[in-house]
Formats: C-alpha cells, sequence, structure tokens
C-alpha cells in the first residue's frame, strides 16, 4: 500500500480464498529521480487554513498525483480508483472520477466514490481488494478526501421548493408571489448537520455518555489527549512521518498538533456538549480536518512484476454494525473482538495497535470494554474478551486527536502508519480499529511482509 496523507500516502492488500494469489495491501517503494520513496499524503490541517482556498476534488488530485510521482507507477497500469469522502458536494459527487482524470489518469480508468463515515477510506480500501481478489483488477488506488473550509450550504427547505417552484413559473410578479408565506428564519442558510440521522444525538453527546458508562473521568480525557499530541509532535521532530506526507508549498507540518500543551491548560476548557457537567471539550476531542490520502493497492505478483518492494500483507478485515442509540462509537470493541477471531490471533499476538481517535472518551471507553468481563457476559456472551490493550504498543505516534481527522481519508493514514510501524518495530501483526458514526466500526489485521 501506498498512502498519501494530505499529509500521507499508502499501500495495503490481502489474501482472501484459497484459489486467488495473495493480495497485498502493502506500502512499496517506488523508484523515483529523486531516489525510492514510499507513501504520501498532504499534512492534515484545521478547516479553514492551509486548504481553505481548495475543494476537496483538490485534495484528492493532489494526493492521487502524489502516489503516482512517488512511486513511479505509471498511470495506464492502474484498473480502478475508489476514494471515500463523507460531505460530498454536488457538483462532483464522484470526486474519485473527477480527481484521477485531474491527475491526468486515462479516460478509459473507472472509478467511484464510497462514504461510511469515518471509515470510508477503510471502506474504499476493502473494496479495491476485493475487486483484485475476484480478478476485476490487477492494480488499484484507493483513499479518501474531506474538506471542512468548503462544506456544501443549502437554502432551507421552503425557501427551495419555493425557487424550484419559480423555474416552472412565468411572470415576475407570479414569481416573487411564491416568496409569501416564508418566515424569516426560512431565509437562514443550512449547513450539513452533525448530528445523526437515526439518534438525532451529535457524536459528542455520545462520547460523553459512553464514558460515563465506563467510568472514565474528564482527567482520563485530557491525559490521553495530551499523550497524543506529545507523541505526535516527538513523531514529527523524529522525521516518523517524512516519508508520508506531500509538502504543500514547502511544508510538510501538521499544525494541529499542539506538543506544549499541558493538562492545566485541558483542565481549563469548559465541556463541549453537555454542559455544564459533561467531559468531553475541544481539547480531548478531534477537531475538523482537512485532508486526502492515497493508497496503491495490487497482488504480490504483480507488485513484483512492476518493481515494487512490498511491506504488509492486509489479512483480514470487519465492518461491524452495533445499537447507535447506546454504543454508537463502540464499534472498535464489536470489531476488533470479530476479526482476531477470523484471523486467529489473540491480543499477545499484536505488534502493533492503532485505533482511530474520534474522542478521547471514546477510545478509552473501547479499551474499557475491550478488558472487560462483564461487558462481554452482557453484550457478547459466550465470547471471551480480548483484554488489557498494552499502552507501549497502541497508538506511539499520536493519532487522529493530535494530527487531524478529515472524515473520509483518516483509514489510510491509519492503515499506512501500522504497516511502517512494524517494519520499523520489526512487529509481525498490526491491529487497526475505528468508529464511525452509525454505529459502524472497523477492524483489520495486517502483516510485515516477510521477504
Amino acid at each position: 500500500l501506498i498512502k498519501a496523507r494530505f499529509g500521507g500516502l499508502h499501500i495495503e492488500g490481502d489474501d482472501k480464498g484459497a484459489d486467488v494469489e495473495d493480495i497485498f495491501h502493502r506500502f512499496y517503494e517506488g523508484a523515483t529521480k529523486r531516489g525510492t520513496r514510499r507513501w504520501l499524503s498532504l499534512a492534515f490541517s484545521a478547516g479553514g487554513t492551509e486548504y481553505k482556498n481548495l475543494a476537496a476534488y483538490d485534495l484528492a488530485r493532489l494526493a492521487i498525483l502524489g502516489i503516482l510521482n512517488k512511486t513511479g507507477v505509471a498511470p495506464n497500469q492502474v484498473d480502478y480508483v475508489v476514494m471515500g469522502q463523507v460531505i460530498q458536494e454536488v457538483k462532483n459527487s464522484n470526486v474519485a472520477r473527477d480527481a484521477a482524470l485531474g491527475a491526468g489518469m486515462p479516460k478509459s480508468i473507472a472509478a467511484h466514490t464510497v462514504t461510511q463515515a469515518c471509515i470510508s477510506a477503510n471502506q474504499a480500501v476493502c473494496t479495491g481488494i476485493a475487486q483484485i481478489s475476484m480478478g476485476v483488477s490487477d492494480v488499484v488506488i484507493a483513499g479518501g478526501v474531506e474538506t471542512f473550509s468548503d462544506v456544501p450550504i443549502r437554502f432551507s427547505k421552503p425557501l427551495r421548493q419555493r425557487m424550484i417552484a419559480m423555474n416552472k413559473t412565468k411572470g415576475m410578479s407570479k414569481k416573487f408571489g411564491l416568496l409569501s408565506g416564508l418566515k424569516l428564519n426560512d431565509l437562514a442558510p443550512e449547513a450539513p448537520g452533525i448530528s445523526n440521522f437515526t439518534t438525532g444525538e451529535v457524536m459528542g453527546h455520545s462520547s460523553d455518555r459512553l464514558a460515563d458508562k465506563f467510568g472514565v473521568t474528564r482527567a482520563d480525557q485530557d491525559a490521553f489527549a495530551l499523550r497524543s499530541h506529545q507523541n505526535a509532535a516527538a513523531a514529527h521532530e523524529a522525521g516518523i512521518y517524512e516519508e508520508e506526507i506531500i509538502a504543500y508549498k514547502g511544508s510538510v507540518e501538521e499544525k494541529g498538533i499542539k506538543g506544549d500543551s499541558s493538562l492545566e491548560k485541558m483542565a481549563s476548557l469548559k465541556p463541549a456538549f453537555v454542559k455544564p457537567h459533561g467531559t468531553v471539550t475541544a481539547a480531548n476531542a478531534s477537531y475538523l480536518t482537512d485532508g486526502a490520502s492515497a493508497a496503491l493497492i495490487m497482488s504480490e505478483e504483480k507488485a513484483l512484476t512492476l518493481g515494487f518492494k512490498p511491506k504488509a500483507y492486509l489479512r483480514d478485515w470487519t465492518f461491524v454494525s452495533c445499537d447507535p442509540f447506546e454504543e454508537l462509537l463502540l464499534g472498535p470493541t464489536y470489531a476488533s473482538t470479530k476479526v482476531l477471531k477470523q484471523a486467529g490471533l489473540t491480543l499477545k499476538d499484536l505488534d502493533v495497535i492503532e485505533f482511530h481517535e474520534a474522542f478521547a472518551g471514546q477510545v478509552l471507553a473501547n479499551l474499557t470494554a475491550l478488558d472487560s468481563d462483564k461487558w462481554y457476559a452482557e453484550s457478547l456472551p459466550g465470547t471471551s474478551k480480548v483484554g488489557a490493550v498494552p499502552m507501549e504498543k497502541f497508538n506511539v505516534h499520536g493519532g487522529s486527536l493530535s494530527i487531524g481527522h478529515p472524515f473520509g481519508a483518516t483509514g489510510v493514514r491509519l492503515i499506512s502508519t501500522v504497516a511502517n510501524r512494524l517494519q520499523r518495530e520489526d512487529g509481525r501483526f498490526g491491529l487497526i480499529a475505528a468508529c464511525a458514526d452509525g454505529g459502524i466500526g472497523h477492524a483489520c489485521i495486517l502483516e510485515r511482509y516477510p521477504k
């Protein structure tokens, strides 16, 4: 896999099916004029800052260009493009196709866009792998994109209805007559909703309630958030993310990282959702982020034929759903339990663990659930708990709380991080898990390429 994250690029694969070649989700080394490079990405950036003048199409196009340029794969060697996006622009709702064309890829290459909330890029990658395992494609670019700098803002429904009717009405007096009955509130614009469609609850409220259910305190959440920022700052200082990030205007800095923060500063913030006694604040929640990612996926045979050096297999994956009213953000626990069973692995077999950090309380609640006999007896009777996750293996270079979380792009960043860590740390297996709006969860297992 190769990942491009706005800040990054990743590559991945899978070995589903006895009659199918080993499929690799991996990071590949591609020769360029500057030498060998791996994944790329534009540094993730808070909405309304570095990429405020760019559309999602622009970010996705740059991610695709980055992976093509850095790996050296020829555009005509790619069979398919699939990208994830959550808040879609009506003008180019199939951003994967438009970005591929904008990146100069042949017009004959098909593409589609998927949406699955915060795990959209994970779904894009698994969709690409499925195409390869079925023999439909040999080489796939998969990734995702999101922008909060330029979200689609609509007129209210009463005003939209009248504007549509105007197109069918003749005469200015009749057109203006349609505006009668409008209220002042009807003239206010509508930004995209942030609450869950089914429950009507925003994710911050869900995280607050989940943290309370599992006994996660405000102090616990602030401490975990500070750890994320400090780890991410240290990783950037050490150059760990340099190979994953495409420079934008000469910079690879991810400015949402606050390595100089402190528990005192975090403790001074007021609750953001449940007021006045909630525990989720702006400091222990991920922030609205612009970014894009791309991964180059192919079978081992194809990769070696094209001269790429595999990094990791994507061995197993799963997507699960749980109760959106009471367990909206508990998907990682369900998904991790299921994928470890699929792979025949236990916690002791894992060398690297990376969870998406939507909220500190959500992460800590899932870690508590994974080691709770009571929760498993009530929610997954007959299933053994996963156990206590060793923090020395967990999100050691920061995560979404610090690096940022472009909804449609984060999944490829997670895969890239795990594949790279397995290489650097000489590990064998890595676990990725993520929650998503709607009570959905994803988990997958990566295995370091042994050769």
